[in-house]
């Protein structure tokens, strides 16, 4: 664990906690992990005033080493607004303490981070309606309209 920041609260910690396991073959170090705490905003009464329980939780996708390149480029091209200069952060202040939103943040980076490197979904092969899906479709229009038809005023004379 390393101290970047102050030492007064709202400290950043680099190494803090555990691994992030985004998937069975990639798992975030937690050396390459970067945590931010700050104070809550929002209602909370005395305690909010005194502890640090909001979390930030960066990740340097373009200095990682679990990465390969290919994985590198789907990442940073994907998750488009969410980094800024390779580093994405997520944040979470759900909770009132700080280890519930701990967890809570690396959750979000570990789905962040699978959706993001997920394969794209294969494309749609465009079809034709069938014959009798056609036919069915033009026999109930015709029923429609026969219904409406009998609605009518009937014709004066």
């Amino acid at each position: 664990m390393r101290i970047v920041g102050g030492s007064t609260g709202g400290g950043l910690w680099q190494g803090e906690g555990v691994d992030v396991h985004v998937s069975q073959k990639l798992i975030i170090p937690a050396a390459e992990l970067t945590w931010r705490f700050s104070r809550a905003s929002g209602p909370g009464g005395q305690h909010v005033n005194t502890t640090d329980t909001r979390v930030q939780v960066s990740w340097d996708v373009s200095a990682s080493t679990v990465l390969s390149e290919s994985q590198r480029r789907r990442l940073l091209s994907r998750l488009g607004s969410r980094h800024r200069d390779g580093v994405v952060t997520v944040s979470s202040s759900e909770h009132r303490s700080q280890m519930r939103n701990r967890e809570e943040a690396s959750g979000k980076l570990a789905d962040l981070i699978g959706a993001a490197l997920a394969p794209p979904p294969r494309r749609r092969r465009p079809t034709k309606p069938t014959r009798g899906s056609m036919r069915r479709h033009q026999e109930s229009k015709r029923r429609r309209s026969e219904t409406k038809k009998l609605r009518r005023r009937p014709p004066l004379d």
